[in-house]
């Protein structure tokens, strides 16, 4: 069993999601979504960290998973983004939780089995997968992902690391 908290990076919205990881079963624990406003941006990153210390103070996950930064429309949109990703890091790393993280392309992937999917599709994934009737705010779907993205990159690796212990004659 692991609870994972995954998190959707914004500047002006930061979603996370909690799941929970029992072998190859998820299960749905929380998510929702930071609403930054219009403060100031350096307010906007104390914001990200104070309220994600909250979310993993609740819900203490032993693991996180995060997207990595993508360069978007601007470069200083993309710092912006980077910064809102160093406070949530930041805010796992006072926790001392190790940190995972994953490319858009690689979330879509592993739930879709296509890293060119739509957002539509992945929602829609994220609903199947951890049994979510009703709407899902997007960026807690995002942040849901990536965390559904973890749990299967983590129970793979296991199965891999398993299987190359069985061949060196390990397991009897």
């Amino acid at each position: 069993m692991a609870l994972i908290l995954g998190i959707d990076p914004g500047s002006r919205f930061t979603g996370y999601g909690v799941i929970n990881a029992v072998g190859n079963r998820l299960e749905y624990v929380s998510s929702g979504c930071i609403r930054l406003g219009s403060a100031e941006h350096s307010e906007r990153l104390k914001l990200i960290f104070r309220e994600l210390c909250g979310v993993i103070e609740t819900w203490a996950p032993q693991e996180t998973a995060i997207e990595e930064v993508f360069l978007g429309k601007s470069v200083s949109s993309a710092l912006k983004l980077g910064q809102a990703r160093g406070s949530a890091m930041v805010a796992c790393l006072h926790h001392d939780l190790p940190v995972s993280e994953y490319s858009a392309r690689k979330v879509k992937q592993a739930l879709t089995g296509s890293g060119g999917a739509g957002k539509e599709q992945v929602q829609h994934m994220v609903k199947v997968l951890l049994g979510i009737n009703g709407t899902l705010q997007e960026d807690a779907g995002d942040a849901l992902a990536i965390a559904i993205c973890h749990a299967n990159t983590r129970e793979s690796l296991a199965r891999v690391s398993s299987a190359r212990a069985f061949r060196k004659g390990r397991f009897h």
